[in-house]
């Protein structure tokens, strides 16, 4: 777990796209971005921000891709670190089962919430 609070969290993801793919969940129930009040929404992109921020630091890429996709109904972002590729070509990778969570410790140190 990189982050948790009382309406999301922040973890790595389980079979990764690339090293430090992270997933944020909405802990409610919400199907679709367009559910969400401006409040709550503005939360939101404010953790998937401070989280992408960290990442860039800690992983020290230049590019950090902000995917939403509704696929499971629920509200998630996708923040896939991109290692020296470009375009779709990250997107070509088999994911894989991670079995070490260390980097979430790393990420975590530099996670700042404006």
């Amino acid at each position: 777990m990189i982050y948790e609070d009382e309406k999301l969290y922040a973890c790595l993801a389980t079979y990764p796209i690339t090293r430090g793919h992270t997933v944020i969940v909405w802990k409610k129930d919400i199907k679709d971005l367009h559910f969400f009040n401006g409040r709550d929404y503005d939360y939101l992109m404010d953790t998937v921000n401070a989280l992408r921020n960290a990442m860039l630091k800690t992983l020290k890429v230049k590019k950090v891709y902000l995917i939403y996709m509704d696929e499971l109904k629920h509200v998630h972002w996708h923040l896939v670190p991109r290692y020296n590729e470009k375009g779709y070509d990250i997107f070509l990778h088999k994911p894989k089962i991670l079995k070490d969570f260390l980097l979430a410790e790393k990420i975590k140190k530099y996670l700042v919430f404006k």
